[in-house]
């Protein structure tokens, strides 16, 4: 019998480094998206894996996008927690929009 490929081992890949991107350009909220789906998938394919084990091939890659999903889970969690601390050391969210105003007027950037 020929091995298969799981399943959702490249998606769950992909979506683990789309994590580390969106995890720096969302405060966090982007990384826990994509590495929570990923995480999800990786643990789906796994289970997939563990109910028959020689039908299998690309276990070792299964490996790779769950550490990858996790390294991205707890570098989202990371900014969105440190996100959180700095608008909360500002004064709230209305001084961090405030903030953001006047910085986007340095720039000379209109809203």
């Amino acid at each position: 019998m020929e091995q298969q490929k799981l399943p959702n081992v490249t998606i769950s890949l992909v979506l683990g480094i789309i994590s580390f991107i969106a995890c720096c350009c969302t405060s966090g909220l982007g990384g826990l998206l994509f590495s929570g789906i990923a995480f999800y998938l990786a643990k789906k394919d796994e289970k997939t894996y563990m109910m028959n084990p020689e039908e299998y091939s690309n276990y070792k890659q299964l490996k790779t996008a769950k550490t990858v999903a996790i390294v991205g889970l707890v570098l989202s969690v990371i900014a969105l927690i440190s996100s959180i601390v700095y608008i909360i050391s500002l004064g709230g969210w209305t001084a961090y929009m405030e903030q953001q105003q006047e910085v986007f007027e340095q720039w000379g950037i209109e809203q």
